[in-house]
């Protein structure tokens, strides 16, 4: 999966929409989504980003990435998004029924996902030998 997506996460009753980066197999948030999505407030969610570097449960390298993003000023700025690593590490932190509920879902999306790409890629892999065949 070498293009960026966009898939749309929404709760059972509608409350929280977020549309969420889907980028080399894994999905993406940023801090202030990942508030949004278990409730609490930013700081809470980088202490549980700091603790999880400084316990070295994951490094950064592997699961930060910087995006630049428009603002409504105009300006742009970089902005630290995480990827499902992360967000699955500080969902069991805050240990919430919407944490396991979003595993769920993420879990479900990038199955479906792989899936699609495994079927182009077969369709692409069929289409290149018969292309060969008739060159013979």
């Amino acid at each position: 999966m070498d293009k960026k997506e966009i898939v749309v996460y929404q709760n059972e009753d509608g409350s929280l929409k977020l549309d969420i980066n889907l980028e080399d197999e894994t999905l993406w948030l940023s801090l202030t989504q990942i508030a949004q999505l278990f409730g609490k407030n930013k700081s809470t969610i980088s202490r549980h980003i700091k603790n999880i570097f400084e316990t070295e449960e994951l490094q950064e390298n592997q699961v930060v990435a910087k995006n630049a993003t428009t603002a409504n000023d105009g300006k742009i700025y970089q902005v630290d998004y995480y990827n499902l690593d992360m967000i699955i590490s500080i969902g069991y932190r805050v240990n919430s029924s919407v944490a396991t509920k979003f595993r769920q879902w993420a879990t479900k999306i990038l199955k479906e996902y792989i899936i699609k790409d495994n079927n182009l890629l077969l369709t692409k892999l069929k289409l290149q030998k018969i292309i060969c065949l008739k060159m013979n």
